[in-house]
């Protein structure tokens, strides 16, 4: 049986992906914060777990995937003091968890958009803070976690000697007032390494509860160890996540849920997502930069063409998006969707060929999610005259079962004015004759009069803004 193969993080090396025990694959992706609208970003990291179980069907392989809802009140992406979701209610004058529901909506809703298939599970932190309070008193009773004198509970780096296997960063290297988590080094420490279990409440009133030992609320990192041994019965398979949670946040959850199961690797193998620039910057919004998946709308796009830009790369190397490929993927998509509706559909190949560019399509798939192959391989089928149409069509509806791009959507027929079809000749001559110039003018015009163009290497394509 072929097997899916990823790039597992802690060994440096393609690994095969296979249950431990049983036939089910359990998977667990860390989950969105909930405090604001997932960004693109964010979003490529989400398809990736789509794209493992998606690649997982194909060879008729189970799965489990479960991902948590960072829903309590230290939201942090970038390790600062500021408790994001306090901010976040302030702004907008609603109760802490009132945010947390409307921003957990919406981010389902951006993942019906980009085709991204449900979890079986989506736990809260908040309605699972007895998960982490009982797995917080058994780390303190195996002597790897303590109470500080700040009353803050400390997890102790230094009981777990494998500590930086995952992200390279051993505890000899890490100095004093280096921030490891979301929150200023605390008086409270034995080590200057340790994190934060359970937080002391303080002067804090919202989104704490009880516990032995006293009023708090759960720090960032032991919500996914809680989470994903309960709900995934003592074992990951594969744990996704984006790069910047390599360090401190999986470092620091491997060392929790090793320390609990007697030093058992509880994950088998760690896939991470690498960075997504756009237009050559980190996003932020000091930069003014963050793009949402709403703006694709805004702009007139179908919003799986933001999928379509994320499967023409590889998921661990670095991208840069831009409105231009973003533009690109939708003109692609448009085409192919009108081709196939064109095309006289069969259910399968008819010919052997056909069946045979099926099997390496799967392979792509199974290659560490080589969707970059595949979409080359379609590119090329779309043009090669030794495939009848049904099977070029058969072909790339088999491919969407991994690719999740709605190719057998019906293409929206619109019938252009006299006046559109005009300027949409008169720039197409202008193309032809070089006139740059003009050509972009009439751009600019037929944009104005809600007409949107794209020059592909099929040369001119337009698309009516919705």
């Amino acid at each position: 049986m072929a097997h899916l193969q990823i790039y597992d993080t802690m060994s440096r090396q393609l690994v095969a992906i296979a249950p431990t025990e049983g036939d089910v694959v359990r998977i667990y992706c860390c989950g969105p914060t909930v405090y604001r609208d997932a960004h693109v970003g964010n979003l490529r990291t989400f398809l990736l777990s789509d794209l493992v179980v998606r690649a997982l069907n194909i060879r008729g392989i189970k799965s489990q995937l479960v991902q948590n809802i960072t829903d309590v009140g230290h939201m942090s992406d970038d390790f600062v003091a500021e408790d994001k979701m306090m901010i976040a209610a302030q702004k907008e004058n609603l109760d802490p968890f009132a945010i947390a529901i409307e921003y957990e909506n919406r981010y389902h809703r951006d993942l019906a958009l980009l085709n991204i298939n449900p979890a079986q599970e989506y736990p809260r932190a908040s309605e699972s803070i007895s998960l982490m309070q009982d797995l917080i008193a058994k780390l303190i009773e195996l002597q790897c976690a303590y109470v500080g004198s700040d009353d803050t509970v400390y997890f102790a780096a230094q009981s777990f000697p494998s500590y930086g296997d995952l992200s390279g960063n051993k505890l000899s290297a890490l100095k004093p007032g280096h921030r490891f988590e979301y929150q200023e080094d605390s008086d409270g420490k034995r080590f200057h390494a340790d994190w934060a279990l359970w937080k002391a409440a303080g002067n804090r009133t919202e989104m704490v509860w009880p516990s032995p030992w006293g009023l708090g609320f759960p720090g960032w990192h032991i919500e996914c160890s809680a989470m994903s041994l309960h709900f995934l019965h003592g074992h990951v398979d594969l744990h996704i996540g984006g790069i910047d949670l390599r360090f401190p946040h999986h470092e620091n959850e491997r060392a929790q849920s090793n320390s609990i199961l007697n030093n058992d690797e509880a994950v088998s193998y760690w896939m991470h997502g690498e960075h997504l620039l756009f237009e050559g910057r980190k996003m932020s919004k000091s930069a003014g930069n963050v793009v949402l998946l709403s703006d694709l709308k805004d702009r007139g796009f179908d919003q799986l063409a933001l999928r379509f830009c994320f499967l023409e790369n590889r998921y661990r190397s670095q991208m840069d998006l831009s409105w231009e490929s973003i533009s690109a993927a939708n003109s692609t998509l448009a085409r192919w969707r009108t081709k196939i509706d064109q095309w006289q559909v069969a259910d399968w190949p008819t010919s052997g060929a056909a069946t045979e560019l099926i099997e390496l399509i799967y392979q792509d798939a199974e290659n560490d999610l080589d969707t970059t192959r595949t979409l080359q391989r379609l590119r090329t089928l779309e043009r090669d005259e030794d495939f009848s149409d049904a099977d070029k069509a058969a072909i790339f509806l088999r491919a969407d079962a991994i690719l999740g791009l709605d190719l057998n959507r019906k293409p929206v027929e619109v019938e252009l004015t006299s006046a559109q079809k005009e300027l949409l000749e008169q720039r197409f001559a202008a193309r032809a004759a070089k006139n740059f110039a003009l050509s972009d003018q009439l751009r600019d015009e037929l944009i104005g009069i809600g007409i949107r163009v794209s020059d592909t290497a099929d040369g001119q394509s337009w698309e009516v803004n919705n």
